[in-house]
């Protein structure tokens, strides 16, 4: 059965946006009328020594617009010289389409995604002390201690030792 293309529908497309404003090009294509979607994730990112709870886009640099295709639906060309869009995302001259499946399925998942932040540190992760007396040790995080401090875990004269450790002073470790 050949499945004929209802150009009356309008459809999920792909933006792509210029570097960090993802934010700016979804508020001005709203703006212009455009019906888009950002999805949002909630993170933990250290900002000036402390840990704040920001979102940031799902995917950097895309968020989703709708449109319609046909001669009756809004106009395209202004997409192009909105404030922080870079373009219209392609394949060949096909704007790339994306499944309303996986919009409904992002939409969905926004509760989920933006109740428990991600954490910065997980638990029982090879951390390295960058500053302080104890640079340069390996350490094992295990939680917030509320107060905008990590406690982790350093092997200190063969034993086990808690430390408190603001976490600006502590990088992932490698390998």
């Amino acid at each position: 059965m050949i499945e004929i293309f209802d150009k009356t529908t309008p459809n999920w497309y792909v933006i792509h946006t210029k570097p960090k404003e993802e934010q700016r090009a979804l508020r001005n294509l709203k703006q212009q009328g455009y019906e888009c979607y950002l999805p949002v994730l909630t993170v933990e990112k250290l900002r000036r020594g402390t840990i704040k709870v920001i979102e940031e886009p799902l995917f950097s640099r895309y968020l989703f617009i709708h449109l319609d295709s046909s001669e009756f639906g809004k106009s395209w060309a202004p997409i192009r010289s909105t404030l922080g869009v870079s373009r219209l995302v392609v394949f060949g001259n096909e704007p790339a389409k994306v499944d309303e499946q996986l919009i409904e399925t992002l939409r969905a998942q926004k509760e989920h995604l933006s109740k428990q932040p991600q954490s910065l540190f997980t638990k029982d992760e090879r951390l390295v002390i960058t500053d302080g007396p104890f640079i340069g040790l390996e350490a094992i995080y295990q939680m917030h201690d509320g107060e905008s401090r990590a406690m982790v875990l350093i092997n200190l004269l063969n034993k086990t030792v808690k430390l408190k450790i603001a976490p600006d002073k502590l990088r992932k470790a490698t390998g």
